[in-house]
């Protein structure tokens, strides 16, 4: 495992991405973490911010394991980072049963927020490295398909969760069935990705004497190290958080907000409507992770950071204006800020290899993610804790949400000009090529 397998000739590299997609859609299972609260809440007697507590853990984990187990990865190679995903994902899930059926809650703490965690983290970054070395023409797409995948899980465990809760029954032994079924089937499945995934064969030159030697790589070659000592990782870093704490704004609240929006109007949502509309965002979500990222092969990655971050800043002005005047306009608004939120996820490591190089690109990528855990309790604090001060003050309906989003457009403003601070890595934070060997010894004097 310590050895990347390197492909062998005539191996498509098409293969790569599936390999990927299939760590992906696995760990994507934790965005589908609310089927399970409703039924730990009463079997294990909770209230909703305990049942949420493995949850958070996990994200925390997934932006620590991902900033500090990157170098690891880079320097282990991809199959032994998803070897690593696989047994602890999977393992979470198994320690997660274990606590179910002994109505021990700190085991499902422990098994799926601690253990499971870093098997999102080192997860996450496994695959991003060698994607963009397959794909040095279209780094933006290849990393697309991958993160996509994340995005796109809970569309997968969601209704599979939901049946074998509704199989299994609700109780503790029900919820230590399904935590059970899920850590050996995504054991299967991530061992797909385990078996699949290969590095390309390194470029060949040929000697003066005509030996094939490996060549020397080129290009821009940063060291995780020096990366983050210089502006433009910490502009990007700005970009990220800001990115995401903005779709996160929408994505965490959005089926109490949208009844909120509409609950004074002639056509209130229902509750079942505004299920669909969660539904949609999470399609959305999945969407403009491989379309969007695909874009910036073609436009440039600071070009669709622009539009993530400006015509985001706009969507969110129109819905604060007019929002609750039209339907269409709340959910076309919404839609297309969650496709920039999952966008900006899958471009980011496109934008990453396009300043510091693939040199340590998954090491860097890891350590860009605390931006990630950053937003993730940003978002969600700014939205909910405005919201309930608003109700608390008497107002209802969008006036809940006003200051919230003007707060998220000033936000997308700061994450617009630091993407216009970014400028090409300076050569002194180059790591140097390394030197050839001679093609002819020298031959010495007699």
């Amino acid at each position: 495992m310590s050895s990347p397998p390197v492909a062998s000739a005539g191996w498509s590299r098409w293969l790569v991405p599936p390999a990927a997609l299939s760590v992906h859609l696995s760990i994507g299972q934790a965005y589908a973490w609310s089927v399970f609260k409703p039924p730990l809440e009463s079997a294990l007697h909770l209230d909703g911010t305990q049942s949420a507590l493995p949850f958070q853990l996990a994200i925390v984990m997934l932006g620590l394991s991902a900033a500090f187990g990157g170098t690891l990865v880079e320097r282990n190679g991809p199959r032994w980072a998803m070897t690593v995903a696989l047994v602890c994902f999977s393992s979470g899930f198994l320690i997660s049963a274990l606590g179910a059926q002994t109505e021990q809650y700190w085991l499902i703490v422990l098994g799926y927020g601690f253990v499971g965690g870093i098997g999102l983290g080192i997860g996450y970054i496994s695959p991003v490295s060698t994607l963009m070395k397959w794909f040095p023409d279209r780094p933006g797409m290849a990393t697309g398909i991958a993160i996509m995948g994340f995005g796109g899980g809970a569309l997968i465990a969601s209704p599979w969760s939901a049946q074998m809760l509704e199989s299994f029954g609700t109780g503790p032994h029900g919820i230590a069935l399904a935590f059970l079924v899920h850590g050996l089937s995504y054991a299967v499945f991530m061992s797909l990705g385990v078996l699949l995934i290969r590095v390309p064969r390194a470029p060949e030159r040929t000697t003066a004497e005509g030996a094939a030697v490996a060549a020397v790589p080129t290009g821009v070659r940063v060291s995780a190290r020096s990366a983050v000592r210089t502006p433009q990782f910490w502009c990007l870093w700005v970009v990220l958080c800001t990115n995401v704490t903005a779709g996160i704004g929408i994505l965490e609240k959005a089926a109490p907000m949208i009844t909120d929006f509409f609950a004074d109007s002639s056509a209130p949502v229902s509750v079942s409507a505004a299920a669909g509309f969660v539904a949609l965002l999470s399609a959305a979500n999945m969407a403009g992770r491989i379309g969007w990222s695909s874009a910036s092969d073609l436009i440039g990655r600071k070009n669709i950071y622009r539009v993530y971050l400006g015509v985001g800043a706009l969507m969110y002005l129109l819905i604060a204006l007019f929002g609750d005047s039209a339907k269409p306009l709340f959910v076309l608004c919404a839609l297309v800020i969650l496709s920039f939120y999952g966008g900006g996820f899958a471009t980011i490591p496109a934008y990453l290899k396009d300043l510091f190089g693939t040199y340590e690109v998954g090491a860097i990528h890891g350590r860009l993610l605390t931006a990630w855990s950053t937003a993730g309790v940003l978002g969600p604090l700014i939205v909910n804790w405005i919201a309930d001060r608003q109700e608390d003050a008497g107002k209802h309906g969008p006036a809940l949400y006003g200051l919230s989003f003007a707060i998220m457009i000033g936000l997308l403003v700061i994450g617009f000009a630091a993407n216009e601070f970014v400028r090409p890595v300076h050569a002194r934070h180059h790591v140097p090529d390394p030197k050839e060997a001679p093609d002819v010894q020298r031959e010495q004097p007699a």
